[in-house]
């Protein structure tokens, strides 16, 4: 009797044990298998909150399958006391491996609200937006101007939260003084910057920056950003060009810039000023001009008078040779690409053409022409 006791216990022991191994075989599958999320969510996770109520969020927004298989995994992987505050964008069927992986290890927030500082070509403006997850796709909550007098009240309440992102942008074609002057508004920075960085190098992009995070540091990653695309399209560079350094680029790079706002023109905008270079031709550039007038502090405002025309500055291309001495704007990688690799044409002329574009011409019989045509619409608009 005694033996067929032992022998079922034993057998009933092999079957518990073949029954726990099914059992932590289909938790682990549960654990690193892909979820039943059906569409991306936006987590947040408070400071101080604990892995209990997180998972208990996940569950509720239909993330995970099992609240006590993701708090065992985080035990087992020892990552219940590692939580991070912060927004984080779930993915579909993201496993619990991987949301756990997420709201631990990555320590900044993919979602929720962030507040994105413009500075564009005339003003700033602070954009406060929501990431939608099904979507990806910002959606606008708040804009106003940095320097107006009162900043909206629901700014304040919605920049007291504690996972909220901050971004500079820069606009194509700012100046460097814009950009200072601009930055002194933001106030989510810190910190004075000692001089003007100089014209031409700071990158045009968008800058993820925590708060309290240093404006000349800031500065200083935008010239490095700047400093890394020329140095990469400089190597690249088409031969023969009548370039003679990195900085002539990036001043030709600046001209196209401002010259014109079409992507799909720049080459073309940069093959007339590099003809014109290589033939001994004046750029006769409006916007060098009006550089030579403001010195990049602000907008003109109004038309160049036929005496500035006529006045030599260091920046009147109607009157000196060659490029101006310094870039007249920071010029973004495609006019960098473009003054270094630009279209070959035997355009020497080009004129507005009322469609926000330009019309080439290789003689100035065509250029006329092109000039006459303008003429005529802006007269048409100017009597609508």
């Amino acid at each position: 009797m005694w033996r067929n006791i032992a022998s079922n216990a034993l057998t009933l022991f092999v079957v518990l044990l073949f029954l726990a191994g099914g059992v932590v075989i289909w938790a682990k599958g549960q654990y690193t298998n892909p979820g039943p999320l059906a569409q991306a969510i936006c987590l947040r996770v408070e400071s101080g909150s604990n892995l209990r109520r997180v998972a208990d969020t996940l569950a509720d927004q239909g993330a995970i399958s099992n609240v006590a298989i993701f708090r065992a995994g985080a035990d087992y992987a020892d990552k219940a006391s590692q939580l991070k505050a912060g927004s984080f964008l779930i993915a579909p069927n993201a496993s619990m491996e991987t949301i756990l992986d997420q709201i631990t290890t990555a320590g900044a927030s993919t979602c929720g609200t962030e507040v994105n500082f413009r500075i564009g070509i005339t003003t700033a403006e602070v954009q406060v937006r929501e990431l939608d997850p099904a979507t990806s796709r910002y959606a606008e909550v708040l804009a106003f101007d940095p320097g107006a007098e009162e900043i909206p009240a629901e700014y304040a309440e919605l920049t007291a939260q504690s996972d909220i992102r901050y971004r500079v942008t820069l606009a194509e074609g700012v100046t460097s003084w814009q950009v200072i002057e601009e930055l002194k508004q933001a106030e989510f920075l810190t910190g004075e910057i000692a001089e003007i960085p100089a014209e031409g190098s700071l990158a045009p992009d968008s800058y993820e920056v925590p708060r309290g995070f240093e404006r000349a540091d800031l500065i200083a990653q935008m010239e490095t950003r700047q400093d890394a695309i020329l140095t990469e399209l400089w190597v690249n560079r088409q031969d023969d060009l009548p370039l003679e350094t990195p900085q002539q680029a990036l001043i030709l790079a600046s001209i196209v810039e401002k010259e014109t706002g079409v992507p799909e023109e720049r080459r073309q905008v940069a093959s007339v000023f590099v003809n014109r270079l290589n033939q001994g031709i004046r750029l006769q550039t409006d916007p060098t001009v009006i550089y030579g007038i403001t010195n990049g502090q602000g907008v003109l405002g109004r038309g160049i008078r036929q005496s500035e025309l006529r006045r030599e500055t260091p920046y009147n291309t109607y009157v000196i040779d060659g490029l101006p001495p310094t870039p007249i704007a920071n010029p973004g990688r495609a006019s960098i690409e473009a003054a270094l690799n630009p279209d070959t044409t035997d355009y020497i002329f080009f004129v507005a053409d009322g469609t926000g574009g330009h019309a080439f011409a290789t003689t100035l019989r065509e250029h006329n022409e092109n000039v006459a045509r303008w003429r005529q619409i802006e007269a048409e608009r100017a009597n609508q």
